[in-house]
């Protein structure tokens, strides 16, 4: 009994003190953070990508791991969310130079609920969740 103990709580701290000594990464940003642009925050692989949700309109901006703008040609995206309680495909496509836009095809709910699919340039693909 006692040799579990120690190995459970051995177990404990090595999954909580290196990201809180800055020796790993800290573990996933909240889903309800908001972002530089007003919308819903959270993580994709190497990105962070913020949702923003105006009526119709589905907006997407892409940032690196330090939170600085990526530009948004050369990424695609697939938004999968949950509109008038039925899963609808947006796709998005670049606009200007900071983000990626698709138009729903009803009135977005507020937080919008579901998955951004990202494709970056490189190939590489990674998805951010939004409860």
């Amino acid at each position: 009994m006692t040799r579990r103990r120690i190995i459970l709580g051995a177990a404990a701290l090595a999954t909580v003190v290196p990201w809180t000594l800055g020796t790993a990464v800290p573990p996933a940003r909240a889903h309800d953070a908001k972002g530089p642009n007003g919308g819903q925050l959270t993580d994709a692989g190497k990105y962070h990508v913020e949702l923003v949700g105006k009526g119709t309109r589905l907006e997407v901006f892409v940032s690196d791991a330090k939170d600085a703008p990526l530009p948004a040609t050369g990424f695609k995206a697939l938004a999968i969310l949950v509109i008038e309680g039925k899963p609808q495909r947006i796709p998005l496509q670049p606009e200007g130079t900071d983000r990626l836009t698709g138009t729903a095809p009803a009135p977005l709910p507020s937080p919008p609920k579901g998955v951004i699919q990202l494709t970056a340039p490189d190939g590489t693909v990674a998805q951010a969740r939004f409860n």
